[in-house]
């Protein structure tokens, strides 16, 4: 019975691991359909959030039976308990590479962001990109020492997320209105996908040490 049950709590690390992978996956040929117009890819990200989805709702039906039928306690209880919390960051961060995939898609054959933002946009997926490897990372290897890497890389999002701000505010912008709100949501989606990898990693070391880190 003990077996089973710790075989039922290795199933949903996978499912977590699995849905990193998807996510990452999802962020980065979101980017690619963006920024070189690539409708066919922009579609495939669209439509691949269903399995994102599915693997959410199997890991929480997954707990639900777990905390009903085991009623399980101390680490036991903070791995479900955890799961249940990352799963629902890793659901938000495939919703969000599908919103950057469907701003490619409404603005095609054109692209959404001006040629000068786009090297921006390219830094922008490297770091989320970095981000989400060291998350996975911290959820295979239970590596809690990326903790601190991490948050060095989600401020330089912070700071490419700002930056993307203040061109659209600049006086010289000269791309018009359609073209400043599509940079304010893009650049917004990429810094929110990067905050909840953030997330979960720190999860993750809370689920390790039983202490959640502090936010920064």
């Amino acid at each position: 019975m003990r077996d089973s049950f710790h075989g039922e709590l290795s199933k949903i690390n996978e499912i977590l691991v699995r849905m990193t992978d998807l996510a990452q996956l999802a962020m980065d040929s979101a980017t690619t359909a963006l920024l070189t117009s690539d409708l066919t890819l922009a579609e495939t990200v669209i439509s691949g959030d269903a399995q994102i989805d599915a693997l959410h709702r199997e890991l929480e039906e997954r707990s639900m039976d777990l905390l009903a039928r085991q009623q399980p306690v101390a680490v036991d209880l903070r791995t479900i308990i955890g799961g249940l919390r990352m799963v629902s960051s890793l659901e938000r961060m495939g919703d969000l590479a599908r919103h950057v995939a469907t701003i490619a898609r409404m603005r095609y054959p054109d692209c959404a962001v001006p040629e000068e933002l786009r090297p921006i946009f390219a830094e922008a997926a490297e770091v989320v990109d970095k981000i989400i490897v060291k998350t996975r990372d911290v959820l295979v290897e239970r590596d809690v020492s990326l903790a601190n890497e991490i948050a060095r890389d989600d401020d330089r999002m912070d700071a490419l997320h700002r930056e993307l701000f203040d061109r659209v505010l600049d006086d010289n912008w000269a791309h018009g209105m359609e073209a400043a709100i599509d940079v304010t949501l893009l650049g917004r989606f990429y810094e929110r996908y990067a905050d909840h990898a953030v997330s979960l990693a720190r999860r993750m070391v809370q689920l390790v040490t039983g202490v959640l880190p502090a936010s920064a």
